[in-house]
């Protein structure tokens, strides 16, 4: 008898909105911590990136604060989820918020880089559920605009991430802010560089679920491709001519840019993602990308905050630094049980870096030399999507008296041209579960603390 959300205790209410998004058999790591997160307990869960982390704290989050039955009031929320990125923030609040309107609950997201406003707004109407990054958290906190002593229940997603990015003493100080009687939820990839003591210090008596190693899984494919520098850039734009999504990701903000205009005008469509764009910018690109635009160059801003369904193919354009980072930017493909291929291109005096950083990730793949011709690289890519002739750049306006002596506004252009071939034809209770009895450890919604 196959396992459903349903026969782990997942309402009947949320298992329907599952239903009607096709996802009726849990994952691996959604059945192994439902049965206690749906009771109340703390729980760490570790695995792999796109193992379906994201439903496994979405789930119990939404029904424990529906059960407790919370009070909404202005400033002071009950579900509290802690991310590492903007676009993760935006992401996990896209899952979180079908199921949250299917017992009139409703989430909000916090991060920076974005007018607060729209942020204050939300917290004066009284938002339930906030999907938040640290900094600009902690920032409402301080204005008064927001309190955590309400919080009934409080995730952690990426934990390992936050703490790469040094996010942990804003993380601790958040966390202190919150009932040390509410539930909370640790999820991450590995419990090293300070998230054991994190787990320790506010996690109660935490079940501890494991999937499997860190390790990418089998479905994943993966590839190195050394290429004379010369050969570089017809290879890359080859690469990135397939009919499939993929991911190109570079070491700089400027790199991603240029790329990303470089196959544009080679027609390519694609987008960028990286630091230097607004919020706005951001979430324009990335609707792009899961819509119509094929090709998505990204800096390590998007290998972990990227959720979108079918990414066949990963390019290390440039070698990522360390393992952690190949692992999570290969992550972006094969995600939830789907295969995929990760290309690392490699020139020749990237041999030893490139050889280190694979045995480090437990990857073990022998390099093909190559160039963009090489019948390696022809399977891989596949049927070629159609040209897509870049839109026209705009002339520059001509100069009149007022502005004649400022620097026009026009750009020169000049396509890049390359290879190109035809696409072919071709209900749960909580009595005597959870934390001993469940009325000492959750208060009800609109319990003053």
């Amino acid at each position: 008898m196959s396992v459903t959300f349903e026969s782990l205790g997942v309402p009947a209410a949320l298992v329907k909105v599952l239903a009607a998004d096709g996802k009726t058999e849990p994952f691996r790591i959604q059945a192994q911590t439902l049965a206690d997160t749906l009771a109340g307990d703390d729980v760490i869960g570790s695995g792999k990136t796109g193992s379906g982390k994201t439903l496994a704290f979405a789930i119990p989050l939404v029904a424990g604060l529906a059960e407790i039955g919370v009070t909404r009031k202005p400033g002071v929320p009950t579900g509290l989820i802690l991310a590492p990125t903007r676009e993760l923030a935006t992401q996990i609040a896209a899952v979180v918020t079908p199921l949250a309107g299917a017992v009139g609950l409703t989430v909000t997201t916090v991060f920076g880089g974005v007018s607060q406003q729209r942020q204050e707004q939300a917290f004066r109407r009284g938002v339930d559920i906030v999907v938040a990054c640290p900094g600009r958290l902690e920032d409402l906190m301080r204005q008064g605009v927001v309190r955590l002593d309400n919080v009934e229940i409080t995730v952690l997603d990426e934990a390992d991430h936050m703490a790469d990015l040094g996010f942990l003493p804003g993380v601790t100080r958040i966390l202190a802010a919150t009932p040390a009687d509410g539930q909370r939820m640790l999820f991450t990839a590995t419990l090293d560089n300070g998230v054991d003591k994190v787990a320790k210090r506010f996690l109660d008596r935490p079940h501890l679920h494991k999937t499997e190693d860190t390790a990418p899984p089998v479905e994943m494919t993966h590839h190195v491709f050394e290429v004379a520098p010369s050969d570089k850039n017809d290879l890359v734009r080859e690469l990135a001519s397939g009919q499939g999504r993929r991911i190109l990701f570079t070491r700089t903000k400027h790199q991603a840019k240029k790329l990303a205009q470089k196959l544009t005008e080679a027609g390519i469509p694609s987008v960028d993602l990286h630091g230097n764009l607004s919020q706005a910018q951001r979430d324009r690109n990335l609707k792009a990308f899961s819509e119509d635009v094929r090709v998505l160059v990204a800096t390590d801003v998007a290998a972990r905050g990227v959720h979108v369904d079918g990414v066949e193919l990963v390019v290390h354009v440039d070698p990522p630094a360390e393992h952690k980072a190949y692992l999570h930017r290969s992550g972006r493909t094969a995600r939830a049980g789907s295969a995929g291929d990760v290309v690392t291109v490699c020139l020749p005096d990237q041999r030893r870096d490139v050889a280190g950083l694979l045995r480090k990730a437990a990857i073990k793949v022998t390099p093909a030399r190559v160039d963009a011709r090489s019948t390696q690289v022809d399977e891989l890519v596949g049927d070629r999507a159609a040209f897509v002739a870049p839109q026209p750049k705009a002339a520059p306006r001509p100069a009149t008296r007022q502005n004649a002596g400022s620097r026009s506004g026009g750009r020169s252009g000049g396509g890049q041209s390359g290879r190109r071939r035809p696409a072919s034809s071709g209900g749960r209770g909580r009595s005597g579960a959870g934390r001993g009895q469940s009325s000492s450890r959750r208060r009800t919604g609109d319990a003053a603390r």
